[in-house]
């Protein structure tokens, strides 16, 4: 799964630059961590299920509670730590972040009961839903414009290779009481993250927001090297900060602004991509996946292998997002491969149907699984994160945008709880086949409500908004 782009507060990039000092690669690299921690430990839990489900016992239900536990506290760390970063700075809320990340890692294989591990995965979802939060906005923050896309992707791809590491991990790990070391290790990564964030710069925008101009500017000077016009950016920033303080306040005015005619277009397009985002059975499929091909038959072995496949087509699929949401375009991207997604996921159900254990069905499914993680993670999963930002007017965005990340989480927490009980109920191939079917719908979504927003400025999309134009035909950048 991808991380989101927050919106853009950038200052204008000036030419002539000289090289950028080592530091600002160790901001983004360090920080970049709970990008690995974020998808380590959301997937290993794929992995350690087959095995702690036999020791602790657990029930179809207890199993999804266990899944599913991380997200419900990511749904509480991420509104958490906005409140926190805003208040106490980006990087102690990151350093409190890896503490969170190591304490939950240990509790998580130490634990002796599945409500022991419930509360472990509770802890960890804090920490989850606080990198999602600050991670991205810290990067965005500190690093110059010029370098700000490629160093939030590497904060996505980031993700992508945790989840790759957990399927290797587990794969490497299985056996008996292998899923203890699963969860422990990641507890390695988090104080690295705590020890390398402690002598990084603090956010030259927060500190200047909190008026200390004299610290923001000390700290430019060491993230942008001595040629840089320090003063000129400092004031560009308080200018920025001027403009945010039109903003609504209030809890009444933010949700009579959300209420708008006018906002309310952009509002469906950012809950429903964010809704469709896991409605389209990514996270069923990056959860359950070695479960559901163990339980169809294929072994523990060829079930774990298939996750470090999975990995590997998470990576690949945010690479190829990464470079074609500015190349091909956010809304044709989406248009090109969500049929491609819904197709593979509706061959892999139907391939579930011929039983026997064939080689030709395994390497059926296989082949289906891997090309639907590749196709709806190269669109939905890149998309999904920078939709809500461009098209989402400013004065309301800070606010519509945690709600668009509160619906992703919960859609989430519903697919976790409902994927292994609903293949219970109704068999596998029926639930692939809605989930095949979901991606059928959200590609009319798309084609009906969500506009093209590559190589458009934000005023230029709020204009359109204003106009009322916002509709999947709004007219393309040139």
């Amino acid at each position: 799964m991808n991380l989101p782009a927050p919106a853009d507060n950038a200052v204008v990039p000036r030419p002539g630059r000289s090289r950028q000092p080592a530091l600002l690669y160790a901001v983004a690299g360090i920080s970049a961590l709970g990008g690995l921690l974020f998808g380590y430990d959301t997937g290993i839990i794929s992995s350690a299920l087959l095995d702690l489900a036999k020791d602790l016992e657990l029930t179809t239900r207890e199993r999804e509670i266990v899944v599913s536990a991380i997200l419900v506290g990511a749904m509480i760390g991420a509104p958490v730590s906005g409140v926190l970063s805003a208040r106490h700075g980006r990087r102690p809320v990151i350093v409190a972040v890896a503490v969170v990340f190591a304490g939950g890692s240990l509790a998580s294989a130490a634990a002796d009961s599945m409500s022991a591990l419930v509360a472990a995965r509770l802890l960890l979802g804090l920490a989850v839903g606080g990198a999602s939060n600050t991670v991205p906005v810290y990067i965005a923050e500190t690093v110059p414009p010029a370098l700000r896309g490629r160093l939030i992707v590497l904060f996505q791809l980031m993700v992508a290779l945790g989840q790759l590491l957990s399927y290797l991990v587990g794969y490497a790990l299985a056996g008996p009481g292998g899923w203890r070391w699963m969860f422990g290790l990641a507890a390695l990564p988090a104080l690295v993250l705590m020890a390398g964030m402690l002598p990084l710069p603090e956010s030259p925008r927060w500190l200047v927001e909190r008026g200390r101009h004299g610290v923001a500017e000390r700290e430019l000077s060491r993230l942008r090297g001595p040629e840089h016009d320090v003063a000129a950016e400092v004031e560009e920033i308080t200018s920025l900060c001027r403009e945010g303080d039109r903003a609504p306040r209030g809890l009444r005015a933010t949700l009579r602004a959300l209420r708008s005619p006018w906002v309310r277009p952009a509002l469906l397009v950012a809950l429903g991509i964010a809704a469709f985002s896991q409605l389209t059975g990514i996270n069923a499929m990056v959860y359950y996946a070695p479960t559901l091909l163990s339980e169809a038959g294929f072994g523990d072995s060829v079930a774990l292998l298939a996750g470090v496949g999975i990995g590997l087509m998470l990576v690949l699929a945010g690479v190829t997002g990464a470079v074609s949401v500015d190349r091909v375009g956010r809304r044709r991207l989406l248009l090109w491969l969500l049929p491609a997604s819904g197709a593979a996921m509706a061959v892999m159900g139907v391939a579930f149907l011929s039983g026997g254990g064939s080689a030709v069905q395994r390497w059926t499914v296989v082949g289906a699984l891997f090309a639907y993680i590749f196709f709806n993670g190269a669109s939905m999963q890149a998309v999904v994160w920078l939709i809500a930002p461009e098209v989402l007017p400013l004065a309301v965005r800070g606010p519509a945008t945690s709600t668009a990340t509160a619906t992703l989480w919960g859609f989430d927490l519903l697919i976790a709880v409902t994927a292994l009980t609903s293949v219970q109920v109704f068999g596998l191939t029926p639930t692939l086949l809605c989930y095949a079917a979901m991606n059928g719908l959200c590609w009319v979504f798309v084609l009906r409500r969500v506009p093209e927003t590559r190589g458009r400025t934000l005023e230029d999309i709020e204009q359109g908004l204003r106009a009322g134009v916002m509709r999947g035909n709004a007219r393309q950048p040139r």
